[in-house]
This record gives structure tokens, C-alpha cells and sequence, in this order.
């Protein structure tokens, strides 16, 4: 007796619409680690810059802990004591040269080939696991004019990104009308609705279905109902006021040539938003496609001086960012203390278009910093170890995250 194929399309359809919402595919258990965040609230700041730095003017000299400041970790040397800098290190498989700007923050080889599908971010797996502790389980922002962003979903999907830091305030400090917060109470119970019909769905195939398949749609219902859980979550956030500040709405800023000035008041609202515990995990793209043509240098004097200016105003707006996080405190402690603040390219040199040797630093967060851990640069080290790292200091147990195995060499905590 033959059996008629399931219409894998119908499934797929049903899929897709729990897929396209947010901290989907939450399966694994929550840890013992994780329940330590709940005493000390640790946080993740990831941000990208898409051009490259230039890497004779970032790269310390000397390793270990006793270098001398490049030029660019000048600006930074207040903080010296309180970052790593890591040279010889890229992300296995990231080739295609601005294609990469994509992947820095999930790992996922080959971006530039054909049918590429995207993997996790880490600041969106790390929201599968402690996004529920705050209002916003991630903030998703980008300085560009284009559609970029640093934040993929679990199935791969980008997660758009909000580019205007006036907007981002209003969101995380405005209360919204009454009769606005009931519209968004009864979007989020549709949405449990319409998880509730899928399960029903799900259910009644598996009359159709193999044992293997059963515990695939097992896991799928169980990533269902944990989703149905992190939206009755955000329904009680929607009656709870939100917090107070006596900073003023920023002002945008459209002209794209002022990046670094746009930067700025992104960082000033990112540090607000640290500072109320609005969100622990938050993700920013800095495009500054507007400075392409002169990161192709050609080793021509006055287009490296040129291009030198760009990027150290980039470092000092950097350098403003980890002070306010280092000034404020925190039930003793200083924000930086408590927050990783990961900042980096995809590109080691935009002049060449190559994806090996990274400028990458983190600051912040509790390790053990003030070094620079200098790896093989021809043979170099997986800078997604640092995510496994970066992971476990937020309180969640992984073992590998992307192409990783295992932590970060020579990375302890304080």
C-alpha cells in the first residue's frame, strides 16, 4: 500500500509563521549558570564597522600585557586596563570581502556563495536564553542608510534594524496611550492564537509521520510553546511604566558624511538603555560605505591621512562610549564592569578586501584584561571561540557556537 507524500509546502507555510517571529527556536534548557545573570545583570554591546580599520595603525607591536599602544588604542588608553585586543584572528570560512559584513556576528562560512543562507547571531542566541529578563529581550540598531544588520534569527532571517536613535529613545523611554498598549496587548494574544492554531496543525499529522519526525515536530511544539511564554511575557511588559531619564530626546542627524557624529548619539542612547536595564543584549552596524572610496588607499600618503582622521574620530567617540559606561554605577560596580563592549570589522584590510587578521577588541564585562593576545597570523585563530566566551559570561552554557569548539585562549575572568 503506497502512501501519498505530505505536502511539504503546507508545512513549510506553517513553519514560516512562527519562524518570522523573534526567539522562535528556543529549545534548550535554561542552566543553572544562566539563573546566576539573575544577581548580577550581565550585558553584551556587539558593534561592527563595515570598512575595515587600518591595521598598521591598530595592532599593538608586542603581545602580552606589557605592549605599547598603536596609534588607534591611543584613544582608548584610559581603558587600557579594562580591554583585550586580539590580533591573528578571523572567522573560519568568512570569505568574500564585503559579503562578510553579514556574518560577524554569526560565524556562518561563505557568504558570498550562491543560495548562502545565514545563521544565529550571538546576540540573538544569548536572547533565546536571558532576553526575557528585560523589556526588550535585544536591541537590533544600525548607523546606515541601507538595510544592514548585525542580528539574524535562528532560522537565518535578518531582523531589521532601527537607524534612528531619536526613535530608539521614544521606544525605550516614552509610555505609549492607553489605548496604544491594549492594541499591542491584542497583537501579542493574536499571536498566541495563531501559535495555538499551528500546534493544533502540527498534531494531526503525526498519524502521517515516522518516529523521527515525530520528535522533530515534538521539538517543534516545544519551541512553540516557549514562544507562546516569551509573548505572554512581553504582554505584562506592556502594563509596566517604563523607565524615566532626564536626557533629552536626541536629534538625527541625515547627513551620512557625520557618521561619527551619529555614532555618538547612538552610544549616548545605547547607554541609557544599559543604564535602565531597558536591554542586556544589544547589537549596532556602523556603515561608513560613505568613506569606500578612500579605504582603497593605494598606500598613497594623503588618502591614509585622510582616511586615519575618519577612523580615529571613530575611536574617540569609542573611547567617549566605554567612559559613561565606566562612570556609572552599578550596586557597587561600574556598567563596564558588568557589560562586554565587542568591537571590530569583517575586514582585515579594506585596501585588499581581505577577511583574515581582524582588528577585534573587547573591553568590559569582568575579565581579565589589559593584554594583547596576539595569534598566528597566517594561520589564524577562530575569533568565534571569543563568542563561546562571551557567551558563557552571560551566564549560558555552550559548548560551540557557529564554527567554534571551544573558548577563547588565554581569556579569564577577573
Amino acid at each position: 500500500m503506497t502512501r501519498s507524500p505530505l505536502d511539504r509546502r503546507t508545512f513549510l507555510r506553517a513553519v514560516g509563521v512562527s519562524m518570522a517571529l523573534p526567539l522562535l527556536d528556543a529549545m534548550q534548557p535554561r542552566s543553572v549558570a544562566a539563573l546566576a545573570v539573575d544577581a548580577i545583570p550581565r550585558r553584551m554591546v556587539a558593534i561592527e564597522t563595515n570598512m575595515g580599520i587600518m591595521p598598521q595603525f591598530f595592532f599593538p607591536e608586542k603581545a602580552g600585557r606589557d605592549y605599547a599602544l598603536s596609534p588607534y588604542l591611543q584613544r582608548l588608553a584610559a581603558h587600557r586596563a579594562n580591554m583585550t585586543v586580539f590580533s591573528g584572528v578571523s572567522l573560519p570560512g568568512v570569505t568574500g570581502a564585503h559579503a562578510a559584513e553579514k556574518c560577524f556576528l554569526t560565524g556562518t562560512p561563505h557568504p558570498e556563495r550562491g543560495g548562502f543562507r545565514n545563521g544565529v547571531s550571538l546576540d540573538q542566541l544569548a536572547a533565546e536564553q536571558i532576553g526575557n529578563k528585560t523589556r526588550y529581550p535585544s536591541l537590533v540598531l544600525a548607523m546606515t542608510s541601507e538595510g544592514a544588520t548585525l542580528s539574524y534569527t535562528r532560522s537565518g532571517a535578518p531582523i531589521p534594524a532601527e537607524r534612528s536613535p531619536k526613535k530608539v529613545f521614544q521606544t525605550l523611554f516614552i509610555q505609549g496611550k492607553k489605548e496604544e498598549m491594549a492594541a499591542n496587548v491584542e497583537a501579542l494574544r493574536q499571536g498566541r492564537s495563531m501559535l495555538d492554531f499551528l500546534g493544533d496543525q502540527s498534531k494531526r499529522l503525526d498519524r502521517s509521520l515516522s518516529r523521527d519526525d515525530q520528535r522533530r515536530m515534538d521539538q517543534y511544539r516545544t519551541s512553540v510553546r516557549e514562544l507562546e511564554a516569551r509573548l505572554h511575557s512581553s504582554e505584562e511588559w506592556e502594563y509596566k511604566p517604563k523607565p524615566q531619564v532626564t536626557a533629552k530626546a536626541p536629534e538625527d542627524i541625515d547627513d551620512n558624511r557625520e557618521f561619527v557624529k551619529k555614532t555618538k548619539l547612538m552610544f549616548d542612547v545605547i547607554k541609557l538603555a544599559i543604564e535602565t536595564d531597558s536591554s542586556r543584549l544589544i547589537s549596532l552596524f556602523i556603515d561608513t560605505t560613505v568613506i569606500h572610496n578612500i579605504t582603497h588607499h593605494g598606500n598613497r600618503p594623503e588618502t591614509i591621512a585622510e582616511l586615519r582622521g575618519k577612523e580615529e574620530g571613530q575611536f574617540d567617540v569609542l573611547n567617549g562610549f566605554l567612559s559613561s559606561l565606566a562612570q556609572t554605577k552599578e550596586e557597587g560596580q561600574t556598567l563596564l564592569d558588568r557589560t562586554m563592549v565587542l568591537y571590530g570589522t569583517p575586514m582585515g584590510s579594506a585596501n585588499s578586501h581581505s577577511n583574515t587578521n581582524l582588528p577585534v577588541l573587547l573591553a568590559g564585562g569582568g575579565f581579565k584584561h589589559g593584554q594583547h593576545l596576539a595569534f598566528d597570523t597566517q594561520n589564524n585563530y577562530p575569533l568565534s571561540n571569543l563568542y563561546v566566551s562571551m557567551l558563557h559570561r552571560l551566564g549560558i552554557e555552550a559548548k560551540e557556537f557557529s564554527t567554534s569548539k571551544g573558548t577563547m585562549t588565554g581569556l579569564e575572568l577577573s
